[in-house]
């Protein structure tokens, strides 16, 4: 199934994130890239995952091709999501709120084939370690946290700011390998 799935290509990534890119040139999956001409809109309360569903199936949408992915991924503490920074002041505000709690990522995945959309949402849960504010200002300065849900890169320098995480790494990241892949084999039937 995989390898039929794999083999399905060329898909169109509807999507500016270099982590997707580099997971599907990781996987073989041959792709293009059309940025969407689609605006997220991120209220500071929402279902979590509702909104990582909407955003993909916007990006989907909003791009031509036979087979186009769309893709969101949004971090949520409890009720509240924590979307892009602004600035730095508020990436650092991020990390204290993020400091020794757990917190949800949830990546929105949108496979549409034709007429058919193949749909999934995907949760891990993250719990960063307790934060001194030293650790706050070295990684805010290092400006990994920029254009980041929640404020930090799990693949960089963030991996240093989390203690463990239950669920899928690449979902993390911002593109969850199994539900792809479930996505694709879907779409070969």
């Amino acid at each position: 199934m995989i390898a039929r799935a794999v083999a399905l290509g060329p898909l169109v990534l509807a999507s500016r994130s270099p982590q997707r890119r580099s997971i599907l040139s990781q996987l073989g999956i041959q792709f293009t890239v059309a940025e969407p001409d689609y605006i997220e809109h991120d209220p500071e309360r929402a279902d979590a995952r509702e909104l990582a569903a909407a955003h993909a199936r916007g990006k989907a949408e909003a791009v031509q091709g036979a087979l186009v992915l769309g893709v969101d991924t949004v971090v949520a503490l409890g009720d509240r999501v924590l979307a892009k920074p602004a600035d730095a002041g508020q990436a650092a505000d991020f990390l204290r709120e993020l400091s020794g709690r757990t917190h949800e990522v949830h990546s929105g995945l949108c496979l549409r084939s034709g007429g058919l959309l193949h749909e999934a949402v995907e949760t891990t849960a993250v719990t960063f370690a307790p934060l001194e504010e030293g650790d706050i200002a070295w990684y805010v300065h290092c400006d990994e946290w920029r254009g980041r849900a929640g404020g930090y890169a799990i693949q960089g320098r963030g991996a240093a700011l989390v203690e463990r995480i239950q669920g899928d790494y690449t979902n993390v990241v911002g593109l969850p390998v199994p539900a792809l892949m479930r996505a694709m084999a879907g779409a070969v039937r």
